[in-house]
């Protein structure tokens, strides 16, 4: 018969031996010569460019996505006025088109090699401004749906009320909008957090970036790759508690 207490006493071993072995490996990798410093500037980086990104992607978004409404599309007999009427929209339109049609990688390097490659911009700037622009495109199809799911006669009732297109628009519809597609905005800003892992591409520290300097100098990919990708699950799942929050909050109140 085999010593169960001896078998226990093993397994208990093998235990303690494998945790000990991690914070030794956590210890060499983060703590000695201070690695953890490049995780904390690599997360504040990748926070700043995801929300002032997600502002920039918010604001571009709602302007393309009100250009591009139907209605806008104004008529008139003057061919020259109806072709300046039409030169927003077209833009618009392109806009949309080129951003959701190309790689963001390579959208990222033009704007670092090409627009402001001899401006000498700093990288964040550049990053935050590609990283805006790109996610406006898709927010500007959010807002879209969202504007066009609001019944037609909510801008009858701010019309008859004396309202001009423009308050109509800023005063009813948009903020009933708004509270339709927060939901998706939420995922849109989930989607942008993890995208700013490729902003390594430009040299800038982010998360990801930080983790390739930390193998660079410890030989090892475990660790920083895990911690990171941590990090990451806890930043997404933080997020994705707080939308719930905000989403039964919304319908709560309109059970009212």
């Amino acid at each position: 018969m085999p010593d169960v207490s001896l078998i226990t006493m093993n397994i208990f071993d093998s235990i303690g031996a494998f945790f000990q072995s991690l914070y030794d490996q956590f210890v060499f990798v983060f703590i000695e010569g201070n690695r953890y410093t490049l995780i904390v500037d690599g997360l504040k980086n990748t926070l700043i460019l995801s929300v002032f990104a997600a502002l920039i992607g918010i604001l571009v978004g709602l302007i393309v996505a009100v250009i591009r409404l139907p209605s806008n599309s104004l008529k008139t007999h003057n061919k020259f006025v109806g072709f300046l009427l039409a030169i927003p929209n077209w833009l618009a339109n392109a806009y949309v088109s080129i951003i959701r049609g190309t790689p963001f990688v390579v959208q990222l390097l033009i704007m670092y090699q090409i627009i402001f490659g001899k401006s000498g911009m700093d990288k964040m700037m550049v990053a935050i401004i590609a990283f805006g622009l790109n996610s406006g495109a898709y927010v500007a199809e959010i807002f879209r749906a969202g504007i066009q799911s609001i019944d037609k006669g909510q801008s009858e009732a701010g019309r008859s009320l004396g309202l001009t297109s423009f308050m109509t628009m800023r005063y009813i519809i948009v903020p009933q909008a708004i509270k339709n597609v927060l939901p998706a905005l939420g995922n849109e800003f989930i989607v942008l957090i993890k995208e700013t892992a490729v902003v390594g591409y430009i040299a800038l520290m982010d998360l990801t970036k930080a983790a390739d300097f930390i193998i660079s100098r410890t030989y090892t990919a475990y660790m920083p790759l895990i911690g990171v990708a941590i990090i990451y699950f806890i930043i997404i799942k933080i997020l994705t508690k707080g939308l719930g929050v905000m989403e039964r909050r919304l319908r709560a109140s309109d059970s009212r």
